[in-house]
């Protein structure tokens, strides 16, 4: 193993998010889900595009984004009923661009294989439906990356609680002080992380103010970069 220490402590073990970390979620799923309700409104449903859109929101935020019945709440507010027709055809379409779209970083690729290379285990800590986040794995090509791939679906317990993070060492069979989390969330990812003994690198995630003051106050093991092309200069 070569380089890296963060911490003080040489890292053996490398824990990854996987939603707007290793690929653009957030971008790729808003472009699904309009070209999802544009098809339904083509078909009947009588909102615009922008009260279905700001509809179709409300929902996901009511529900959880692995809720997996998103459309079928939305025709029944619409209409006081599900719409089997309008709903397939949310449901297709949206498959269909997302699929379509789905692509990791430019940068996610090269920098895995160069961590690997160095002879660090790779894992996946992720919140979410096992088959799901499985399956993004599989399409963006780089689950053979990956020694262990934990999630909340299968621990019982998303992240930052402790015992996810738990799972994951343990599965892996190394210790929290050899470890290191890199995701873009500061709660869930990065304190999650450090709360279980771990360190934490912030990615494509801007920190607030009094997020930045927590860090240099607890003088937490927290390191914040850009590009996840820069986890080569790291680790």
């Amino acid at each position: 193993m070569s380089n890296i220490i963060l911490g003080g402590m040489m890292l053996k073990a490398v824990f990854f998010d996987i939603d707007d970390t290793l690929f653009d979620t957030s971008g790729f799923a808003k472009l699904a889900r309009k070209a999802a309700l544009n098809m339904m409104i083509d078909a009947g449903l009588p909102l615009s595009s922008t009260e279905a859109y700001k509809l179709l929101r409300e929902i996901i935020g009511q529900k959880g984004s692995n809720y997996d019945k998103h459309f079928n709440v939305l025709t029944k507010t619409v209409f006081g009923e599900e719409k089997p027709l309008l709903i397939s055809l949310g449901m297709i379409n949206y498959h269909n661009v997302k699929f379509a779209l789905l692509r990791p970083f430019p940068e996610t690729i090269s920098t895995l294989i160069n961590i690997k290379a160095k002879g660090y285990q790779l894992g996946v800590i992720s919140n979410g439906i096992t088959i799901k986040q499985w399956e993004k794995l599989i399409r963006l090509g780089i689950y053979p990356f990956f020694d262990e791939v934990v999630t909340s679906d299968e621990v019982g317990f998303e992240k930052p609680h402790g015992r996810i993070f738990e799972v994951a060492l343990n599965r892996m069979g190394c210790s929290a002080e050899n470890s290191v989390m890199i995701g873009n969330k500061f709660t869930e990812d990065i304190m999650g992380a450090v709360n279980a003994g771990m360190s934490a690198i912030l990615v494509n995630s801007k920190l607030t103010t009094e997020e930045e003051k927590r860090i240099e106050e607890e003088k937490l093991d927290v390191k914040v970069i850009s590009n996840i092309s820069e986890l080569e200069n790291i680790l």
